[in-house]
Order: structure tokens, then sequence, then C-alpha cells
């Protein structure tokens, strides 16, 4: 869904395939080489095989044992590196792996093992059963979610599978096996265990997802805590306590490129402490995307039970620095993501603030429950949603650097614009197009200038009508007929609101559907008559709606 109705946005620009991350590595490790001159993948495995066969010895293989090649690395000066693991009788060999290193000719210059042991069973038969080692599994992954009080945990499965154990010490038979479950908060847990196949001793064990806890520095929100994912000697921004939510960045390609870099390259830092805080930094926009899908999908589970954008416990993804000067952001639910430009640098900076995420991120929530049609009064609805639930977010998150208002996009708009946000919630109009009140025409204008009606109603539940100042910010919100509406506050805004988008409306809700279906949702939370069912239909009536 678009962000704002127009943008301006600079020349696009061609842009050529990017090069695999691998390439990139090896360019800034090795001179370069005319490419006619380079060794091909195929190449480089044929040099390999060769060196295999004549280093046999020296890299432990014998007639037992399998090589399967894991990665190739070809050097811009020709160099050549090839990653294998190692089977031992077919099983894996934990601690078997080793690289092949060739010079740009393809003769062998040395290689790189993980363990320098003699690989050698009397048996591959466990004297310890499968469902014995998924047993010891569970409880060594219950006994690593004990803190001050033991939590419970579901939805534990086992998987043990047979290894050859060549990490610690003498090689020996041995069951790996992968336990996962949902803790008591519903966040997912992970552990290998590593038991001896023959005596059931543990040998090892680590949690499997190697969550990390670090920080970045965001361009809109400042210093922000982030859990990310460590993989080998790297850190990825993929959260796997929130569903393996990840940002990638886009290196500004557009829709219509024809390979997998289209959705971008996982954001990934050595240090797991990531951005600057300046765009001059790529990864700061990166920060803050991940942290607005952190605290939306915080809102959501905390104040409102539901697990993820589609309630099902799985992440979705960022996209940042995409297009050219692009001044927009959107959701796309076919790939159930959020895509961000930078701005144009003179109407718009970088699309990340904090309210422009979780009201991305609300559209999928729309999409999986009412799936309001993007258009007509229905349309100005689904924004409206949007609008409403990125404002909550933004006061749920208490971020010191990006306070709670009734602005929408404050952060990204830049003094050529005019003023001081994209939208208005308390008078909707200051944004010179969108509607304060509802009228017959509503219907006919853009679903961003629509919006108006829903977000009027939103704030005068919230807050009330009249002049008053909220977190530094004055409002002074009117109404339709001149009554004065007294607020019930965010809270139950967001209590209703949320509860008639699942459970009352419908893809073709209008503005007095809406109106329907709020006061029932109050109705079933407070009661027919209620003080809230009152308010709800003063705030209606005060934009026109009745």
């Amino acid at each position: 869904m678009s962000w704002i109705r127009q943008h301006v946005r600079g020349s696009r620009r061609a842009t050529a395939g990017l090069a695999t991350t691998a390439t990139l590595l090896a360019g800034v490790l090795s001179p370069a080489a005319d490419a006619a001159e380079r060794p091909s993948r195929a190449a480089a495995l044929d040099n390999a095989a060769t060196a295999l066969a004549d280093q046999a010895a020296s890299l432990g293989l014998t007639s037992a044992q399998e090589a399967s090649v894991r990665d190739v690395i070809v050097d811009k000066d020709g160099a050549q590196h090839v990653r294998y693991d190692r089977t031992y009788r077919q099983l894996p060999v934990l601690g078997g792996d080793f690289v092949v290193h060739m010079a740009p000719d393809g003769t062998y210059r040395s290689a790189d093992r993980a363990g320098r042991a003699e690989i050698s069973l009397p048996s591959t038969t466990p004297k310890v059963s499968a469902s014995r080692a998924a047993d010891l599994g569970v409880n060594a992954l219950r006994a690593a979610n004990q803190g001050d009080t033991p939590k419970q945990l579901k939805q534990v499965k086992a998987k043990p599978d047979l290894v050859v154990d060549a990490l610690h010490g003498v090689p020996r038979l041995a069951w790996r096996t992968e336990v996962t479950g949902l803790d008591s908060l519903g966040n997912p847990v992970a552990r290998t265990l590593l038991t001896d196949a023959r005596t059931g001793a543990r040998i090892d064990a680590w949690d499997t997802m190697e969550s990390a806890t670090g920080d970045g520095k965001s361009l809109y929100s400042g210093t922000v805590t982030l859990e990310t994912t460590l993989s080998g000697a790297a850190y990825q921004l993929k959260d796997p306590t929130r569903g393996n939510t990840y940002t990638a960045d886009a290196a500004d390609k557009m829709d219509g490129c024809t390979d997998d870099t289209c959705n971008g390259r996982l954001v990934a830092d050595d240090d797991n402490h990531w951005g600057t805080g300046t765009a001059a930094d790529r990864s700061t926009v990166a920060v803050d995307a991940q942290y607005g899908s952190d605290m939306t999908w915080d809102y959501y589970k905390d104040v409102h039970g539901r697990n993820g954008i589609g309630n099902d416990g799985k992440g979705s993804y960022n996209r940042v620095h995409y297009g050219n000067n692009l001044s927009n952001a959107f959701w796309n639910d076919a790939c159930f993501c959020m895509t961000y430009g930078d701005g144009n640098g003179v109407h718009f900076g970088p699309m990340v603030g904090l309210d422009v995420a979780a009201h991305e991120m609300s559209h999928g929530v729309t999409s999986r429950t009412a799936r309001l049609v993007y258009s007509g009064e229905s349309g100005g609805l689904n924004e409206a949603t949007s609008d409403i639930f990125g404002t909550l977010v933004e006061f749920y998150a208490g971020n010191a650097q990006d306070t709670g208002d009734y602005l929408i996009g404050e952060k990204v708009v830049r003094s050529g614009l005019g003023r001081d946000a994209l939208r208005y919630m308390d008078k909707p109009s200051r944004d010179g197009g969108s509607a304060d009140y509802w009228s017959s025409s509503v219907g006919t204008i853009s679903v961003h200038y629509s919006s108006g009606v829903a977000n009027h109603f939103a704030y005068l539940l919230a807050e009330g009508s009249g002049s008053k100042t909220i977190n530094g910010v004055t409002y002074d919100s009117p109404t339709y007929n001149r009554s004065t509406v007294t607020g019930i506050g965010r809270a139950k805004l967001g209590a209703i609101w949320y509860r008639a988008l699942t459970v009352y409306m419908t893809s073709s809700t209008n503005y007095a559907g809406a109106r329907t279906a709020t006061l029932s949702a109050a109705r079933d939370l407070y009661g027919a008559g209620s003080t809230e069912y009152n308010a709800v239909a003063a705030a209606w009536s005060a934009v026109n709606v009745n």
C-alpha cells in the first residue's frame, strides 16, 4: 500500500545485477585481474578435485569418507577456495569440514581443516536409542529455559540424527538432537544436544538460534536495543524472538529486476553494534526499520494478544534503500514485507519513521482480517486503520527521541514540504486535502484524504474535542455539530478499533458500517449504554457519521 498519495522522486537510475556476496568479499581481499582470465566455478571444482586426490593423506581422507562441496569462491586475481563437508560411512562429521586453497593457475596451495584427528570407528550402530536421545534433548531444552521460575514449554519437538563427533577429542558416534519449542511467552526457543551414542553421556549443548542482543543507532529514534542472530562470525539483522523478522538492503533496486537480489541482502554486522545515527551509514536506516517492526510486533502481541502480523507467529521483512530517491514506503501482501525509499532529501528523508513502519505493518493486519478494499470509503478506512495503529504503536514504544503524537510521518518530513507532518489526526484538513467530516463525496477522493474522517473520529474518541497539549504538541480539534466530546483514552480506542476490525468489519465496510462495527465492539467490551459506548456514538456524530 502506498504511504502517500503523491510523492516526488528523482529520475530512475538503471541498476545492473549485483555481484554475489562471495565475489564482493573476494574483490576486497585480492588484486584485480582481467575477468576473462579468471577461472570459472566449474574449473575451480575440477582443480579442487585434483587437489583432493593428491592431498588425501594430509586431509585425512580415507575410503570410508566422502567430501561434498559447500561453497566456492573465486577471487578477482583467480585464486580459488573450495569449502567441503565430510562424511564417514555416510554420516555427517562434526568438525570434519575443510577448505582447499588453490593458486590462479589451479595448483594446490594449502588447506584449512576444522579437526585433524584420524576418523576410524569400530561401528556406526548406536547403543542408545533415538527415542532416548530425543528425551534427553527435550530435558536439555527445559533445563536451559528455567530462570528464576520454571517456564512451561509448548509445541516441543525433538529430532535426533546420528553423526560422528570429531569436535570433542577422539572421534566417536553421537546423536545430534535438535529441539524446538515455545516458551511461556510464546517466543521460539531451540537447543542442540550432542549425546554419546554408546553411553548416553552428554557431550555438548548449545542454543540453535544463537540469538544475541545488540544495539543500533537509528536515524529517528536514538539508540535502541535489537535482537539479532549470530551466524558464523557475523550477526544478522534478523530477530528470532519475533518470528525471524529481518531487514535487507535493497541496494537501490526497483521492482522488475530479474534476479533474487530484488529482495536485497540481509543486513549483517561483525560486532552487533549497528549504524551511526546518520544516513551516511547504510545500516542506520535498517536499524529504524527493524526497530519499527519490533515495536509493532510487541504492540499487537502485548496489547491485543496477536502473535505477529498474520497471527501465526511468522515474521515479515523489510527492504530499505529501495529505488532512487524514492519518497514512499509501502506494504506488499504478496511478499509479506515492507519497503522503504530513502526520500528525495528535499521534501522527505528516509521513510523509516516509527509510525510509518507501524502504519505499513498494520496494512498487513488489515489484509489478514477485514481486508478492506483499497478504494472508496472502505479504502479510507483501510488507510485510517494504519494511521490509528501507527499512532498507537508510537505512544506504546515510549521512545524519548520520537514521543507519541497525533501527527503522521512527522519524522520523515523535510522543510521543503511546507508543513511538519504528512497527516494530522486532530484536524485532518491541515494537510491541505484530507476531510475533517463525512459527506456524500468522501468516497470519491483519494483514500489518503478520505481517511481523515476516521482519523478525526479516533482522535476525538481518545482525547476529546477542544484545545490541549500532549507531549509538547498542541492540538485543537473541532466538531461538525459543535458538540463537546470527552475522550476515553488511547487504550480503549485501540481495543475498540481492533475488535471492530477483526470481528465486525468486512472488505466493503463504509463509514456508516464502521460506526455500527465500533459500536458493536464497544458493546462487547464495555456494555451497551456504557460511557465508552456513548463516547463512540458521540465521536462519530462529531465527524458527521450518524
